[in-house]
């Protein structure tokens, strides 16, 4: 069989009113780029329409696999289920909501090609464009967050939690085994454990659009973010060496 170029994981809870629309762009790129792929939604325990329109998607895309449990675990769950499921030689995953938009992918995919074995997307680095902004005390408390983070966890990152994330393959199957984070800080145990594991890291700008109806509380999320770094910065990984993975 021919090898699978590129895995794209979407982790989805209550998304169906965006779900479609994402799918298919991202569908219709990488089939007009002659990209070998797969595509993988991962239905995070939904209670709306999700799994739905899931199965109507994979009746019209040969590509499409779909893993689905209940009850609602977190996106970190999501994520680490489809990125351990992914068969491709490259994993990317990246938002229902498309706020990242699939035609970034190229220059992620030049830089695994140029020796990285991860490529992050980053709003707040040169270069990146925010089409349209988070409210103001959103964008505040989320840099008043990251620098927390780039403190005690991954110093030199300046936006983990971006969600357009791509990995080796090799990267990916050794990294998210490790993970124990379920919900919004499983970027930051990620990205922790990659240079735990001495891979490389390439932070690459991006043009994001803001979406509306996020679910993260900013005050009882960031509690718990930074409660969660603490958990990671404790916890005794296994961490294999580098060849023995």
């Amino acid at each position: 069989m021919e090898e699978i170029e590129l895995s794209v994981v979407i982790p989805a809870y209550n998304e169906e009113h965006s779900l479609n629309a994402t799918v298919k762009e991202i569908s219709a790129y990488l089939t007009g780029q002659n990209l070998s792929h797969e595509i993988i939604i991962v239905d995070d325990g939904s209670t709306d329409a999700t799994l739905s329109v899931a199965h109507k998607l994979s009746k019209e895309l040969y590509t499409l696999r779909i893993c689905s449990y209940i009850p609602n675990r977190g996106k970190g769950s999501a994520v680490r289920t489809g990125m351990l499921a992914a068969k491709g030689r490259h994993i990317l995953f990246t938002d229902a909501d498309n706020s990242t938009p699939i035609q970034e992918l190229p220059a992620f995919l030049a830089a695994l090609d140029n020796g990285f074995e991860v490529a992050i997307a980053s709003r707040s680095i040169t270069g990146a464009v925010r089409v349209v902004h988070q409210p103001f005390y959103r964008e505040i408390g989320g840099k008043g967050l990251n620098l927390f983070i780039r403190l005690f966890a991954v110093p030199g990152i300046k936006d983990t939690q971006c969600g357009f994330k791509l990995f080796t393959r090799e990267a990916a199957r050794t990294i998210f085994p490790l993970c124990f984070i379920d919900r919004w800080s499983f970027d930051v145990e990620t990205l922790y454990l990659a240079r735990r594991l001495g891979y490389k890291i390439a932070e690459l700008p991006v043009r994001w659009t803001h979406h509306g109806g996020s679910r993260v509380h900013p005050l009882r999320d960031g509690l718990r973010v930074i409660a969660d770094v603490v958990r990671i910065r404790l916890h005794h990984y296994s961490i294999p060496k580098r060849g023995q993975e």
